[in-house]
């Protein structure tokens, strides 16, 4: 098994903590910055999708 390469958001700062997320065909790897080595999130790629969609349905709403 290959190690996932894990993303930051765009908006984040550099340097800053925040989630990290690893992308594979069946599976998206969700991870804390400050903590590499620590606990991770595995979720499906539709879970992701309807996360994101009600994230960016309520950042709308502000």
């Amino acid at each position: 098994m290959t190690e996932p390469t894990w993303h930051k958001s765009t908006y984040s700062e550099e340097g800053s903590a925040c989630v990290e997320i690893a992308t594979a065909p069946t599976t998206i790897h969700i991870r804390d910055s400050k903590t590499p080595a620590g606990a991770q999130l595995t979720v499906r790629p539709a879970a992701w999708a309807d996360f994101l969609s009600g994230v960016g349905r309520r950042s709308s709403r502000r």
